[in-house]
């Protein structure tokens, strides 16, 4: 567990040719209350500085005379023995952000700076490289421990084999000690495995974009459960972001230094769910060669997501019900009770209260998990939040893609909040990766339908709109509500995003002519 007063007392280099970027950023620090920062103009001095004070943090300015922040990047990937170079560059260069992160470096901060989103670019960084240096000596010690404890079992083994015959039951129970700790070590590298990826996902509430009314509900009621030992049933529409929510309670709740596990239900073959969840024992069944830990064993201390719990067998409900009541299940071909102290969250987009009608849902299981409910806004309930996920979406697929894209236009952001999003954040995200992959330039451009499933039932036994046709008949659209005028403000160049000179281009191309 990383403390605010850890992170406070993280050490910080400045590294700026300029004085005043260097006061400004001391000065935030310091009425942020970090303790240990230290600055210098020379960027010849960074590695001797590092390799003196192993700093948690260094602010690097990439533009800098004699010697540029890449250069600097460079030389210290040559002296961090593990690898991590904890740097977080400054650019006033939006290509430079990219390159930035490709030579080694962790994030970034803009100039001209904004103070807010500084300080909370170094939190958040300082509290990810502090959680990774604790869980490498963590797996360091636990390594360490198992190599003594293995070489005692060795030698003891070896003596136990000299002496078989007078020291069977010995041999037996020191067999035993040795293939516990073999099973302690196989649970601890699959934890460890899941721990790292919560490092890695830095998750918080900076996940969950938007400021809607709607969301900050959502917010509140995280901010309210996540603390307790409640079990937690999320409802709403595909897409709306349960997984994201049930990882921010997870984060959010005092088992956060312990395992997330997430269960797709629906994903699962049906003859698999009770082995995949409870374990199963070697020779449980046809192809079970080796023993294998279930999830909620896995999940012991811990928190467990089953999503898409309405698509759960009914004949295995009865067993989880078993387990919300007194936490004890069983491995599949074993008749030893297993006892687990687990958070269960559990998702759905299904009405379970008709699926109970029908025959397909426990109603005890139901009023178990429906202990504090927390249903998802769908996106066309929160439009103002499109903006603000736009931005989002643009810039994590401009990084993933290699596109600078930096404008939105009026028109484009309109036509976002107008439609009707029946596949809500997911439907949104994928729209917008696909419109950085044919936008040209620096303007983000849609051009194509959204709900392209509705599209399809629709064409049913009709002939297909080509690509093609849907820009031309959409450029023409624009025109004429612009009355053809091309330039300006109001132009048909600007509603499109893009050039006029590329709008004349298509307009000649299509053979579009003034009507």
């Amino acid at each position: 567990m990383v403390n605010t007063n850890d992170i406070l007392h993280a050490g910080i280099l400045i590294v700026d040719d300029l004085e005043a970027n260097v006061l400004l950023l001391e000065r935030m620090l310091s009425d942020a209350g970090y303790a240990c920062v230290t600055s210098t103009r020379n960027p010849h001095a960074v590695c001797d500085l590092h390799r003196d004070n192993h700093y948690d943090l260094i602010l690097l300015d990439l533009l800098m005379p004699g010697r540029d922040g890449f250069q600097v990047m460079k030389d210290l990937k040559a002296i961090e023995t593990d690898s991590y170079v904890p740097v977080l560059v400054i650019t006033a260069k939006p290509n430079h952000k990219l390159r930035a992160l490709e030579a080694g470096a962790k994030d970034f901060i803009s100039k001209p700076f904004d103070l807010v989103e500084v300080k909370t670019r170094i939190h958040n960084m300082l509290e990810v490289r502090l959680l990774y240096k604790k869980l490498v000596n963590s797996n360091n010690m636990l390594e360490q421990t198992v190599q003594e404890r293995t070489k005692d079992l060795t030698g003891a083994n070896i003596q136990l084999t000299q002496e078989i015959e007078e020291r069977k039951k010995a041999e037996t129970s020191l067999q035993g000690t040795y293939t516990e700790i073999k099973q302690l070590k196989d649970r601890l590298q699959a934890e460890n495995i899941y721990l790292q990826q919560e490092v890695d996902r830095q998750f918080n509430f900076g996940e969950i974009i938007g400021q809607s009314n709607a969301l900050s509900q959502i917010f509140l009621k995280v901010e309210q459960v996540a603390p307790l030992n409640a079990t937690v049933l999320l409802l709403g529409e595909t897409g709306t972001g349960k997984g994201v929510v049930a990882r921010a309670i997870h984060s959010r709740s005092v088992r956060k230094n312990r395992p997330l596990i997430t269960v797709n239900c629906a994903a699962l073959p049906a003859a698999l769910v009770e082995s995949e969840l409870f374990g199963r024992e070697k020779g449980a069944f046809t192809g079970a060669d080796t023993r294998q830990i279930g999830r909620f064993e896995l999940a012991d201390g811990g928190t467990i997501f089953l999503d898409e719990i309405a698509e759960m067998p009914i004949e295995l409900q009865g067993k989880l019900l078993r387990v919300l009541q007194d936490g004890e299940f069983e491995r599949l071909g074993s008749s030893r009770t297993i006892k687990a102290d687990v958070r269960i969250i559990a998702a759905t987009n299904r009405n379970l209260e008709k699926e109970i009608e029908n025959g397909r849902f426990r109603e005890d299981l139901f009023y178990r998990l429906n202990v504090f409910p927390i249903t998802m806004p769908p996106l066309r309930q929160r439009r103002e939040d499109i903006p603000l996920l736009v931005n989002h979406f643009v810039s994590k697929f401009n990084i993933k893609i290699g596109r600078e894209i930096d404008t939105v236009s009026k028109h484009t952001l309109n036509t976002l909040q107008d439609y009707h999003w029946p596949g809500n954040v997911r439907e949104l995200e994928s729209v917008i990766e696909r419109a950085v992959i044919i936008s040209q330039g620096s303007v983000l451009q849609v051009l194509e339908l959204f709900d392209t499933l509705q599209q399809t039932k629709e064409l049913e036994g009709q002939d297909v709109t080509t690509l093609v046709e849907l820009e031309q008949a959409h450029i023409l659209q624009v025109l004429k509500k612009t009355g053809w005028q091309i330039e300006g403000e109001k132009g048909a160049a600007t509603l499109l995003g893009i050039n006029p000179s590329t709008l004349l281009a298509r307009m000649r191309k299509y053979g579009i002519s003034r009507q």
